[in-house]
């Protein structure tokens, strides 16, 4: 299959931040290894001026997601510190969007357009049609994809640039498998025409 892109493309780069990648807080298993999958796709984007979205963990120190305050993942992205920054290697252009998640404390959210204004950027810019990259395959990734479908977008996931967290073995097929059947097309770098 092929896509070739036009000015109602959208990339979103979900979480590729430090602490998920090795030796982080909340390390994914080769996450980093995605970075350079993710760069084509954004070289891809950036030249052809389409809008580029990278969403982020950006916690508070107390947050609930923490298992000292009742979650189930140790303190992660912090916000403003080294392990909330995005992967220094991720080319992410100047004209980026940055959307936080997860900026209160009392709430948690693995998706990009939970309570943040992704949605109306999205549609205010007259965006049809999604490409989704990130980690974690098995929680932001695939809530990020869901939340696309359910919001109306064409959804594109690239599964050459995903990593998953796998705590359970199988968790990040049975999170592809979740998010074909919802209606997402997997798509890799070789099946985009440029603009």
């Amino acid at each position: 299959m092929q896509v070739t892109l036009t000015d109602k493309d959208a990339l979103i780069v979900v979480d590729v931040q430090t602490d998920f990648c090795p030796d982080g807080a909340l390390a994914v298993p080769h996450g980093d290894e995605i970075v350079p999958a993710l760069n084509r796709y954004l070289k891809l984007f950036d030249s052809g001026k389409l809008p580029v979205f990278a969403t982020r963990d950006w916690h508070p120190e107390k947050h609930i997601s923490f298992k000292e305050y009742g979650g189930i993942w140790p303190p992660h992205c912090i916000r403003n510190t080294d392990g909330a920054k995005f992967h220094p290697g991720l080319n992410l252009p100047i004209s980026a969007s940055i959307i936080s998640k997860a900026t209160n404390k009392k709430s948690d959210a693995y998706s990009g357009f939970q309570k943040t204004k992704l949605k109306d950027m999205l549609k205010r810019i007259g965006i049809k049609r999604v490409f989704i990259g990130g980690l974690a395959t098995d929680y932001c990734v695939k809530n990020t994809v869901l939340d696309a479908l359910r919001s109306g977008f064409v959804t594109f996931l690239l599964a050459d640039a995903i990593k998953g967290v796998d705590i359970n073995p199988g968790d990040s097929e049975r999170a592809i498998d979740e998010m074909l059947s919802a209606g997402a097309v997997g798509i890799a770098i070789n099946e985009i025409d440029q603009l």
